[in-house]
């Protein structure tokens, strides 16, 4: 059974050819899903072409998804669908409403035929280590969101650098790589400043910050900013025990804590603006409608998916600094 054809008085590659071959087995059910195709070294010997030729054109359709390879056994049709011309490995932290806005502008903007397969680590090392280790060779790309992990370099460096993008965090150690990021120290200093004419009508500022999950960067800003304009401040890394006091400012970091920050308000029978401010971080439609609307800083995640699809179509290789602003609304 001939599999693959080479036609060596054409300009196209012979590794193009050996894919166009096997999809059109797939295609004219030739080869089926679960069927072994050639090895290697036979594909190499019938054409005299280099190991490096028939690998490269094996290692697209594995990329594909079309094909797969087993240890000691060889490779074995995975998928009869050619459609897919790549695939994309997506690694979140977690999924929340903001990041699913930022997923779905990226998908929005990918053309139809580039698969996208989501996984997310929770913040856990382990399973960070053991997706990334598990997916090598398996992606066209490999777009990963780090968090505040440490040494995430010495296993990201096991995926081919040109193939990684590092979303949303960049270490000092992965400023190799492409990326698109916020930066987290000048996008909260320069929310605040924007407001400080009404943060200044609040006696203190306080940051809930929880140093496993957030950016250092946040935490610096906040610092930056209350010192260089003499503003009374507190960092708390969680409201169990807070009892919030007229004239208090809560600059609140997740969507759970933002909900308890308003529910203890009313409990006190505070009043928002009047007597305690809020300014959260990262927008969302909730946001825009809860108490009348919830002042946010916020980076535009929308943009955010859109530039990463952009970069991912286009191949492009440089680092984006998405940009944040400061919404004003009815809690500051």
């Amino acid at each position: 059974m001939k599999i693959v054809s080479i036609n060596k008085k054409t300009s196209k590659p012979k590794y193009k050819q050996i894919i166009t071959s096997i999809e059109g087995a797939i295609m004219n059910g030739t080869l089926r899903k679960g069927d072994k195709l050639p090895s290697l070294n036979s594909i190499k010997t019938t054409h005299s072409l280099s190991r490096d030729t028939v690998l490269t054109a094996f290692n697209e359709l594995k990329n594909r998804g079309i094909i797969h390879s087993i240890v000691g056994k060889g490779y074995y049709v995975l998928s009869e669908d050619i459609s897919i011309s790549q695939k994309i490995f997506l690694l979140f932290d977690e999924l929340n409403s903001f990041k699913e806005d930022l997923y779905n502008s990226f998908l929005e903007n990918l053309e139809s035929d580039i698969q996208v397969d989501i996984f997310f680590h929770h913040f856990n090392p382990t399973i960070f280590n053991k997706l990334i280790s598990d997916n090598v060779g398996n992606y066209n790309s490999y777009i990963i969101m780090p968090a505040n992990m440490e040494n995430t370099a010495s296993v990201i460096k096991k995926l081919p650098q040109e193939k990684v993008y590092i979303l949303d965090q960049i270490h000092k150690d992965l400023s190799q790589y492409t990326a698109i990021y916020q930066n987290f120290e000048k996008d909260i200093y320069n929310g605040l400043y924007k407001g400080i004419s009404s943060i200044k009508k609040y006696t203190k500022l306080i940051l809930l910050f929880s140093k496993e999950k957030q950016p250092q960067g946040l935490l610096d800003g906040f610092h930056l900013f209350c010192n260089q304009n003499n503003m009374e401040y507190e960092v708390i890394s969680s409201l169990e025990n807070k009892i919030p006091k007229k004239g208090e400012l809560y600059v609140v970091l997740e969507d759970k804590n933002l909900l308890r920050i308003i529910k203890k308000t009313q409990k006190e029978q505070l009043l928002l603006i009047k007597d305690i401010g809020i300014i959260s971080y990262n927008d969302t439609l909730l946001k825009e409608v809860v108490e009348g609307g919830i002042t946010t800083i916020s980076t535009d995640f929308n943009l955010m998916g859109k530039n990463l699809a952009n970069m991912i179509i286009g191949n492009q290789k440089k680092s984006i600094e998405n940009p944040s602003n400061l919404i004003k609304r009815n809690s500051l």
